[in-house]
């Protein structure tokens, strides 16, 4: 039976992790984290992969933590970095919007009330609401607009209508979270499979609209079902009930949480495909585990006390199994703060290329900080 990790250390696990950012603000100041470690350490990288949102919220979360200027002056260089990335259109022509904007400009804002992060998040749920395709009602996820071979939308979106949902809060114009809605109806009705488990790419009917099929591009097979998009799946059906209230969307939880669950090992931190279970000469997926920790921990404030008791419980159990034996405790070994997630794992079934195969991941790193910080105060979440 995994411990539950206790307040005193999670206390501990902050203090460790925040350490970390702080000693990395030297090295990425002006530069982003690669998506993935290279032997355990971040490569720098420009502004512009998908994943460049991370490694400024990790920054607000230090700051939310300490009150250290030095977190606050390197958040708002991040702002201005962003804001002039949408302005110049520099490589946003995806739906990953809210992983960009969500844990930089939104967090900032909100933090300290900066209207450059304000503008440059609302551009960022502009350019999100233009790759929506009415036939189909979804948000396409790559490639040129409406073309046959990237008439798709995949799981991940779910983390990125909390853009639009906090962007229709904002401007009190309601098409944000009618795009956000219909959206999400889309991905509830072709993404979630009978079983709870989902399909990581679903390709719709550019004339009719319908679901055409699914399939995978990062997880073990097209009949599979990818650990981090299961996660997504998590998360984010909590996050679209935290704005909604729709009943469906907690049902949806349940489900997605089920079959998640019911594919662990017994450290409670999954592989990279929730195919492997235990046994498995495969790589883990850290990451999954850390995104998984904050949909319970959100779920948690909509449920009954003795639910939110479980939903509580599991996510100290699983921060405990990382911080005891995932997270970075040595600078020496990792300039990241959680060892072991998987970027992208080639398989004989799938379309990706082997990358960041058991290494540090920014999300990873990113997700595991917040749900320490969730469980260290009431939080207001980015997202």
């Amino acid at each position: 039976m995994i411990p539950l990790i206790t307040d005193k250390e999670v206390a501990n696990a902050l203090e460790i992790a925040v350490s970390q950012v702080r000693r990395n603000l030297p090295f990425f100041n002006d530069k982003c984290q690669n998506h993935s470690g290279v032997n355990n350490f971040y490569p720098v990288c420009e502004n512009t992969q998908w994943t460049c949102g991370f490694w400024p919220g990790e920054i607000w979360l230090s700051y939310e933590h300490t009150g250290g200027n030095e977190f606050r002056t390197a958040g708002t260089y991040w702002v201005a970095s962003f804001l002039n990335r949408i302005k110049r259109k520099i490589e946003v022509d995806h739906h990953d919007m809210g992983f960009l904007y969500t844990p930089s400009c939104v967090a900032a804002y909100k933090l300290t009330g900066d209207p450059s992060a304000k503008k440059a998040a609302l551009m960022a749920a502009n350019q999100l609401l233009g790759r929506f395709q009415p036939v189909g009602e979804f948000i396409q996820a790559w490639g040129e607009l409406g073309a046959k071979e990237n008439y798709r939308y995949i799981i991940d979106c779910l983390l990125n209508l909390p853009l639009l949902y906090w962007a229709g809060r904002e401007t009190r114009d309601e098409k944000f979270g009618d795009i956000a809605f219909r959206h999400m109806a889309t991905c509830l009705k072709y993404s979630i499979r009978d079983d709870g488990s989902t399909f990581h790419t679903v390709f719709m009917n550019p004339n009719t609209g319908e679901f055409d099929h699914g399939e995978t591009c990062q997880g073990y097979s097209d009949t599979s079902s990818w650990t981090r998009g299961q996660a997504w799946a998590v998360y984010g059906a909590a996050l679209s009930y935290r704005y909604t209230r729709n009943p469906e969307y907690a049902d949806v939880f349940e489900r997605v949480l089920a079959y998640y669950l019911n594919h662990l090992p017994d450290d409670l931190i999954p592989y990279w495909d929730l195919i492997f279970t235990g046994g498995d000469v495969e790589p883990k997926d850290s990451s999954s585990a850390s995104i998984v920790v904050c949909g319970l921990l959100e779920m948690s404030r909509f449920v009954s006390n003795e639910q939110s008791k479980t939903y509580t419980d599991l996510a100290r159990q699983t921060l405990f199994s990382l911080w005891s034996n995932y997270s970075v405790k040595d600078p020496q070994v990792s300039n990241g703060l959680v060892l072991h997630g998987t970027y992208s794992k080639k398989s004989p079934y799938n379309t990706c290329t082997s990358e960041g195969v058991d290494e540090c991941v920014s999300w990873g790193d990113y997700f595991y900080l917040e749900g320490l910080t969730r469980l260290s105060k009431d939080w207001e979440p980015y997202w």
